[in-house]
């Protein structure tokens, strides 16, 4: 793992270019030529939010690790792929980056959310911390399940964004299970559900009246991710193409997974080849400067992107989508139901409408975060985090 040891600087050097070819590049079901458009496709993938390592921030849970070189990896890729939702749910997928421009209150209230403190709701130490309770130690290596589980119960606290995440478990995607999810939308139970406004606006500066407004939505975004085995020790050829299809929807969030012990964030493809971000390479902790504001450039990757053979993804992964209304909702299940008649395609989930009878426990999809029942979705959870070994640095 040599790349955890290089800095950003010599990551600059690292990568080389977009190959030139025909073949068209798909970032987040957006489509490029790599002739006539390769500064916008820098642009878009400069535009997404980049969690690396971090050293020096504080210590999770008070005593613990003060950086997550080794074992972060991850856990930032669930941070990417869950603020790529963020961005979308509160930016818009146009949005872009652009270096020394002044950036919009949302742009910094989605940041603020994964920084490297305790009261962050998406922060390593949240993640870590809620990891606990499924079994995960603090410092231990997360499967691309686990971090999907944690990042759903986090999320719930968040009331900014109102999100309705849904974790589709045994390859199989229930229309019913997610449209109950997503149209729960009554107002909040009690007090402990819905922090109050004055706290939000302390911890996240997130605008006052627009958790209020939102819980009154009759859809909540939704932010569905399925975890999925695509083959037993390397990734079955068949699924290859299905696999290519998600990032060509405009609702793909991309997805997480890697090569083994080593996790990455894949936003698109080109040719035979994933494009993806590469949380390897450990920066220092952020902290506001002194009037406030929050320097965002190590936040964005401002060299080419990584690229990887399709081949050599590990089999174990997470596909991330978000659809913000229930229309983006209806057409990205028609697509799924078209690509089950792409000759060579094997589907890689199943698109139900109702529950199948096979499913133990409809409940244990809807946990709240503060329910202690980790042992009751163990068995939900794949062996997969048990493959991946620590490599020592």
């Amino acid at each position: 793992l040599f790349l955890a040891t290089l800095t950003y600087d010599t990551l600059r050097f690292e990568y080389e270019d977009f190959p030139e070819t025909k073949e068209p590049v798909w970032i987040l079901g957006r489509k490029y030529s790599v002739f006539t458009e390769k500064e916008e496709i820098l642009l878009d993938v400069t535009s997404r939010l980049w969690f690396t390592y971090r050293k020096n921030f504080p210590a999770i849970g008070g005593t613990g690790p003060t950086s997550d070189t080794g074992w972060g990896c991850m856990l930032r890729c669930g941070q990417m792929i869950f603020a790529q939702a963020l961005v979308c749910r509160h930016l818009g997928r146009d949005w872009r980056w652009i270096k020394g421009k002044r950036q919009t209150d949302n742009y910094f209230s989605v940041l603020n959310a994964f920084i490297d403190k305790k009261d962050s709701y998406y922060s390593i130490h949240q993640i870590a911390q809620m990891g606990v309770g499924e079994g995960k130690s603090i410092g231990q290596w997360y499967g691309p399940n686990t971090v999907a589980q944690v990042l759903r119960k986090l999320a719930t606290f968040d009331t900014w964004s109102s999100l309705a995440v849904h974790i589709a478990m045994d390859n199989t995607v229930v229309m019913a299970e997610i449209r109950r999810l997503c149209q729960s939308n009554l107002p909040c139970a009690g007090a402990a559900a819905c922090p109050a406004v004055e706290s939000d606006v302390l911890y996240n500066g997130y605008p006052e009246e627009a958790g209020v407004r939102d819980r009154l939505l009759l859809w909540k975004p939704l932010v569905l991710l399925i975890p999925l085995r695509l083959g037993l020790t390397e990734i079955n050829e068949a699924y290859i193409e299905t696999l290519k299809h998600c990032f060509m929807m405009p609702q793909s969030l991309g997805v997480i997974g890697g090569k083994p012990n080593s996790a990455h964030y894949f936003i698109g493809y080109v040719g035979e080849e994933l494009i993806y971000l590469d949380p390897h390479t450990t920066q220092p902790a952020v902290e506001p400067n002194d009037s406030g504001c929050l320097p965002d450039e190590s936040f964005h990757c401002q060299h080419p992107p990584c690229r990887m053979s399709i081949a050599e993804l590990d089999p174990s992964i997470a596909v991330g989508f978000f659809c913000h209304t229930e229309e983006d909702f209806n057409d990205w299940c028609q697509q799924i139901k078209k690509l089950s008649l792409v000759r060579g395609a094997l589907p890689m989930f199943e698109l139900v409408e109702r529950q199948p009878s096979h499913f133990s426990n409809p409940d244990v999809l809807n946990l709240t975060p503060d329910s202690s029942d980790a042992d009751r979705l163990e068995r939900f959870f794949d062996s997969e985090d048990e493959d991946f070994e620590i490599l020592s640095l």
